[in-house]
């Protein structure tokens, strides 16, 4: 791993490779079997239940809530998208993941290289020949790089948990909804209303999502050039908007690619979020697999 000194600020305007879809052709239960509960012996995404992380993670949305505005948002992106922090592989920046545990997640505690593994693996078991699907399941949270040192080591709060989209009113779907009424966008005339700086069929990619590790490695792949289908890169970036995908929340803002991709992401979701568990990966295994796709769809060292 290469840690840059300066990098000329990049344009976020790249051509994006379309994968063409019919929805009949789409796959939506696979042959992947979806368990009961998570490691905890709980329901999947269930924010109420009494467990020992229950606690720790409303806190945590708490802070989220509050944080992230419109501003925030608008300067993270203008200095993460400068990409000038880092310049490593695919590979290096998934063993840097080993050392985190997602306190926005209920339903894992183990390190991220595990669920990024088990996310990939599923996938591939039941979509052999869509390599890139596979490869999108191995790179998703790559972004959370941003808890780490070398990225500035940003707040969990700016890196994980569900994302939503700021500029616009915040739909009463998303989790802990109740906490944004001490976000100082929830009173602001210009961002409290449904569309707010938006309008209909805009498009996501015109949207302000709240910061994380979602647009972050976006931007990543985006500025990279990497050749992952936009359905790929659809996922990647939304992939925690559980307010889109589960509850149908601001499909008003949506354009005719993004109802495409949705369907690429509403199956990618089942894969991402039920494929969490105890059942250890083979790394080394598995390895020369990954290692083909990276070098298939992106260079050898990318800038973060």
């Amino acid at each position: 791993m290469t840690v840059l000194v300066e990098q000329p600020e990049l344009e976020l305007e790249v051509v994006e490779k379309k994968v063409d879809v019919e929805e009949n052709e789409l796959l939506l239960d696979g042959g992947f079997v979806v368990p009961e509960t998570n490691s905890f012996g709980q329901t999947f995404r269930d924010y109420n239940a009494e467990s020992e992380r229950q606690m720790s993670v409303e806190q945590f949305y708490r802070t989220n809530h509050i944080n992230q505005t419109y501003d925030f948002v608008k300067r993270m992106r203008e200095d993460y998208g400068k990409l000038n922090r880092v310049e490593m592989s695919i590979w290096e920046c998934c063993e840097l993941l080993n050392e985190f545990v997602d306190e926005s997640d209920p339903d894992l505690d183990e390190p991220q290289i595990e669920h990024l593994l088990q996310t990939a693996e599923a996938i591939r078991k039941d979509y052999p020949n869509e390599d890139w699907l596979h490869l999108t399941g191995l790179i998703h949270d790559l972004g959370k790089v941003l808890l780490h040192p070398s990225f500035g080591a940003l707040p969990q709060w700016a890196v994980v948990g569900d994302t939503f989209p700021v500029g616009c009113a915040f739909d009463e779907s998303i989790v802990h909804h109740k906490y944004f009424k001490e976000n100082p966008d929830y009173y602001n005339s210009a961002y409290n209303t449904k569309y707010g700086v938006y309008s209909e069929g805009c498009g996501l990619n015109n949207v302000m999502m709240s910061w994380g590790h979602d647009d972050y490695m976006y931007l990543v792949a985006k500025e990279n050039k990497s050749t992952l289908p936009s359905a790929g890169l659809f996922i990647i970036r939304y992939h925690s908007f559980y307010a889109l995908h589960r509850a149908g929340a601001y499909e008003h803002l949506m354009n005719e690619e993004d109802v495409e991709n949705l369907k690429w992401l509403k199956i990618f979701n089942k894969y991402d979020l039920y494929s969490k568990s105890k059942v250890r990966i083979d790394v080394e295994k598995v390895k020369p697999y990954y290692l083909s796709l990276i070098k298939k769809y992106f260079p050898e060292k990318l800038k973060w």
